[in-house]
């Protein structure tokens, strides 16, 4: 079963896999997927969303690095039991070429700069509450 909140769109610019990772993540941050909660299998979720387990894998690699999800051997793939400690240059790294795709749309589409400010800001406020100033 695929996990609530989590689709793919075809028509993006952004890669099906890179598509998943980041709701992925984005399950993770909201906690609609909790700590050591199964996640489904690479063949469930590809057919779900109907695309390739191949892709499905590619995102699936990419948050096992990431240290987000680990495979348990026989039993499955689960969310990992803590959010995994990320040195200050790959966390700065990840944080621009985020903040320069959430910049680009927000310019395609005409929003102010105030008015992404406060769009990012409660976007953090719902997926992390409380978490402000937490990590620096």
């Amino acid at each position: 079963m695929t996990p609530r909140g989590l689709h793919v769109d075809p028509r993006d610019a952004v890669p099906i896999w890179k598509q998943i990772e980041e709701g992925m993540r984005r399950l993770v941050a909201s906690g609609a997927l909790k700590s050591g909660a199964p996640v489904p299998s690479v063949r469930d979720l590809a057919r779900d969303l109907q695309v390739n387990p191949a892709t499905v894998v590619r995102a699936y690699q990419h948050l096992v690095e990431a240290g987000l999800l680990a495979v348990k051997r026989g039993e499955g793939t689960f969310v990992s039991g803590s959010i995994p400690s990320v040195p200050r240059a790959e966390r700065s790294r990840a944080l621009g070429e985020g903040a320069l795709r959430y910049a680009g749309t927000a310019v395609t589409v005409g929003a102010s700069r105030e008015e992404a400010a406060r769009a990012l800001e409660a976007a953090f406020t719902r997926l992390a509450p409380g978490k402000e100033g937490e990590k620096k």
